[in-house]
């Protein structure tokens, strides 16, 4: 009977920064796309994020970090038009500083 052991019988003829390389390869395979924003997404994300400002109401933010989408439950404290990044404080009074460029989806958070 022949037993086929796979990866392990090609990976001790490579060199170390092949392996290394075909590692990363497989790694970047989980890696999530980013969401581009259109203009009407745009304008409801301005809308949700003025009223929100305002109002001191909670929102649930996406975004985009580390070839992940993340999501961020708080309250926006302040929009920074210079920089173009939003203050976010979560629930836990821990402080997000999210690029509005990186924000895949924001709506009102229910909860």
């Amino acid at each position: 009977m022949i037993r086929d052991r796979g990866r392990i019988k090609w990976t001790s003829m490579m060199l170390p920064e092949h392996v290394k390389l075909l590692r990363d390869w497989a790694k970047e395979d989980t890696y999530e796309k980013r969401k581009e924003l259109d203009e009407q997404e745009l304008e409801v994300l301005n809308e949700v994020v003025a009223e929100a400002m305002e109002f001191g109401r909670a929102v649930s933010i996406t975004h985009y970090v580390n070839h992940r989408h993340e999501r961020v439950v708080g309250i926006i404290h302040h929009a920074d038009a210079l920089e173009g990044k939003l203050h976010v404080v979560d629930m836990d009074e821990k402080v997000h500083y999210i690029p509005l460029t990186a924000i895949s989806n924001i709506g009102f958070f229910e909860g």
